[in-house]
């Protein structure tokens, strides 16, 4: 914010605050006490208490997307199927979904785009983290939805005409074409929104460090967080580029050969030995599946 002009940047935060709070469920939802400590039951109440979501909750959970073999039809019921942390993933969603909006039919088709990413990039992130046996897994598929914010935010506040070409970029030539058009990145414009919706600021700060894989060298910075930073930035590019039909299927993806131009400084942080089994991980019968699922396509 600190190189805008006076009157940009009075204008980029009157905008950002002009996007209205989710519902105050998902401070609960997000609060350390809340993830250290809540079960199925819990998140059951949390999430009925909001009759609306609830049932899209239960709607997704149902969809072709997880390929259930029987209905669900309790939110508890679901996390014994799908485990705690894609229904949260899934709650979250539609909890930060009664903030963003769009009006206009273009828009609309941008912003289920970057749902279908946020979707594929959260469950990407469960599986990966499990098979890599990270710690604390739920907080980094939390990170990896809420890494979205920022992309959503932005797309509510770019002219409707650029939201295609925007959509349609890689992550280095958005976060200039962002900075062109608003004066601030998508990440950092995601971190001024979650501090407006009064989210922890150790929380904040973690999401913001997922969309600063871009331009930082963690195994520099901060060599301890670089691996489940990488991975959070991975899945979220992975994602996007699915959902967008850039990439078909992970079946010929080698993440040691993804040389694009925004993925200079994940390349060395993807060699961290934590991350050895990555590229197994991905080739995993059980990951291709589910992608394959995710895109509603049959297993190959």
């Amino acid at each position: 914010m600190q190189g805008l002009d006076p009157e940009r940047r009075d204008a980029l935060l009157a905008a950002v605050r002009g996007i209205p709070r989710p519902p105050p469920s998902m401070q609960q939802l997000l609060s350390p006490e809340f993830v250290a400590k809540a079960g199925s039951a819990e998140l059951a109440e949390l999430v009925t208490a909001e009759p609306l979501i609830a049932a899209k909750v239960l709607a997704t959970v149902n969809s072709p997307f997880y390929g259930l073999y029987q209905p669900v039809t309790r939110i508890g019921q679901s996390v014994t199927f799908l485990g705690m942390n894609t229904v949260r993933s899934i709650c979250l969603q539609y909890m930060l979904a009664e903030a963003f909006k769009p009006k206009l039919a273009e828009a609309q088709r941008c912003f289920d785009t970057i749902w279908r990413s946020s979707a594929i990039a959260s469950e990407l992130c469960v599986r990966l983290g499990k098979a890599l046996n990270l710690p604390d897994q739920s907080a980094l598929s939390t990170k990896v939805v809420l890494s979205f914010v920022g992309q959503l935010a932005t797309a509510s506040l770019i002219p409707a005409p650029s939201l295609e070409r925007w959509l349609q970029c890689d992550r280095l030539e958005r976060a200039q074409l962002e900075q062109e058009l608003l004066g601030l990145n998508a990440c950092e414009i995601g971190c001024l929104l979650m501090k407006s919706w009064e989210l922890p600021e150790d929380l904040v700060n973690a999401v913001g460090g997922v969309g600063r894989q871009l331009v930082s060298p963690y195994m520099t910075t901060d060599p301890v967080n670089a691996p489940r930073l990488a991975l959070g930035y991975l899945c979220a590019r992975l994602g996007e580029r699915l959902a967008l039909g850039q990439l078909g299927s992970l079946n010929d993806y080698d993440v040691k050969q993804d040389a694009g131009v925004d993925t200079f400084h994940l390349r060395t942080a993807l060699a961290h030995p934590t991350l050895a089994r990555l590229e197994q991980a991905l080739a995993s019968p059980e990951v291709q599946t589910a992608v394959q699922q995710m895109l509603g396509k049959p297993a190959a």
